[in-house]
């Protein structure tokens, strides 16, 4: 289970294996937004040379959008790559279009929503193939489709993101990036509004963001203790042949709960190894 991944522009292979290397849990090779009409070729070149061989830590392509004249070259060069963990695909407003996508590259895809249009079809597309693998917003975008100004305007947005996903049965979905790469208190408080939604990790666009998020989204000492306590009285309770689990402040624990207690033993462990 991840929690930091970190954007890297296309047009920048000084800069790929200093990502691989800056503590990122994945890293993200974006050939969209961050790279302009004039160099995508170059981009496209260069993130598909680096992928020729396997990379130390997951290693994922944000391509064009699914409607645009890039996203076939895009997809051809990068495909079956061995260095290759995943697709981000931007835009998505049709569960057709990922399964187009799917038939296509045999490896993990991961659609961002960042459209009216692609919120009111969320679950849909997360349901589109099995080989979607997590979704996503991509807020600036939504942002403008929306004419909201704050995060405020986005509560329901992102609640609808993290019901799809769940409802669909993928991870909880990380949040956007924070565009401000020196605010690292605001980035703070804003990665603790997305856990307290149901968000599990983020994206970031600079170095310096990732001990942030992934503090933000740790598990602290107390969380572990009280999700060990609780997979300990499940364990006995399957020791004593019982169907119910009563824990030692009185509360009841459903399968809700165990999936959840599990998630943070295992965050756990993954952030202290």
């Amino acid at each position: 289970m991840l929690l930091t991944w970190l954007y890297v522009p296309g047009d920048r292979p000084d800069r790929f294996a200093k990502a691989v290397a800056s503590g990122a849990d994945a890293v993200i090779l974006d050939l969209e937004d961050a790279v302009v009409a004039g160099r995508k070729a170059y981009a496209r070149d260069a993130v598909a040379e680096f992928l020729g061989a396997p990379q130390p830590v997951p290693v994922q392509v944000r391509v064009n959008e699914l409607t645009g004249p890039d996203v076939d070259a895009d997809l051809a060069a990068v495909a079956g790559r061995p260095g290759l963990s995943g697709l981000r695909l931007p835009k998505v407003e049709s569960p057709v279009a990922v399964a187009a996508v799917a038939a296509g590259v045999g490896t993990p895809l991961h659609p961002i929503i960042e459209s009216a249009v692609g919120l009111e079809s969320a679950y849909a597309i997360a349901g589109a193939h099995p080989a979607v693998a997590s979704l996503a917003l991509g807020e600036a975008d939504l942002r403008s489709d929306l004419g909201v100004a704050d995060d405020d305007g986005l509560l329901w947005a992102r609640g609808r993101i993290v019901v799809a996903a769940r409802a669909a049965g993928l991870p909880p979905p990380a949040m956007s990036v924070y565009a401000n790469v020196t605010d690292l208190d605001g980035l703070a408080a804003s990665c603790a509004t997305g856990r307290r939604l149901g968000f599990l990790g983020r994206a970031a666009i600079h170095p310096r963001q990732l001990p942030v998020i992934a503090e933000a989204f740790r598990p602290a000492d107390h969380e572990v203790a009280r999700a060990r306590e609780l997979l300990a009285a499940v364990a006995d309770a399957q020791t004593r042949d019982s169907g119910t689990v009563v824990l030692p402040d009185g509360r009841f624990a459903d399968r809700a709960m165990v999936a959840a207690a599990r998630r943070v033993v295992d965050l756990a462990a993954r952030y202290a190894a």
